[in-house]
């Protein structure tokens, strides 16, 4: 496989057309190793357009959505951001490569080792993977000027748009299948939070976070 014209593709024929035309984050694309950050047994799907296998049941999510996830979270140099799902640290590496600095929470052991060793190969010694739940997100270390929940949730947590500063933001794919939506909140000056639609989806589902109550007749 030619790695290089199978990135030049993955950007070229799922990313652009999926309305991803900031040519920052597309060049931060061509130059963050995707490969790098896939598990070897799983490489050669690591451009194509699908959920990428992770240990335990888990997955990275396709090149479209996290970069469309990225584009439009928007952050900046000088940002602090929180992500809640490492995965194989992936996100946080893009992220780091954006921000200022990047906590990354991973429940699951071994995909938190994966993240760390990932992040660290990668030199981004400036973006901390740390093993916690992230339903409560990381108040200790907040607020942040942005937080990405790299996976779906039913509803996003009270406590983590809590964490955010005036003006931060916080992008989620929230909803039940077969209905889910990517949606971003802005924290108000005034406290409180603007919410908007950004686009429908569908994504794996984040651990530990409350599912909406089924009603039984």
């Amino acid at each position: 496989m030619n790695i290089e014209q199978a990135r030049f593709n993955m950007i070229e024929q799922q990313i652009r057309p999926w309305e991803v035309l900031d040519s920052a984050v597309l060049q931060l694309l061509a130059v963050v190793k995707r490969e790098d950050f896939v598990p070897p047994a799983h490489r050669a799907l690591a451009f194509i357009d699908t959920e990428v296998p992770l240990p335990e049941g888990q997955a990275m999510l396709s090149p479209k959505l996290e970069a469309r996830m990225l584009q439009e979270l928007k952050v900046q140099r000088h940002e602090s951001v929180l992500e809640i799902g490492a995965g194989s640290g992936f996100m946080a590496a893009l992220l780091g490569h954006r921000a200022r600095d990047v906590i990354t929470l991973e429940n699951r052991p071994a995909l938190a080792k994966m993240a760390a060793d990932n992040l660290r190969r990668a030199g981004l010694a400036h973006v901390q993977v740390r093993e916690a739940d992230g339903r409560e997100g990381l108040p200790g270390s907040g607020p942040f000027d942005a937080i990405m929940l790299s996976g779906s949730v039913a509803t996003v947590p009270e406590a983590l748009l809590a964490q955010l500063k005036p003006g931060g933001r916080l992008i989620a794919i929230e909803g039940s299948e077969p209905i889910m939506q990517a949606t971003l909140y802005t924290r108000q000056p005034s406290g409180s939070f603007s919410k908007v639609v950004l686009f429908d989806t569908i994504a794996p589902r984040l651990d530990g976070f409350a599912e909406p109550t089924r009603f039984h007749f």
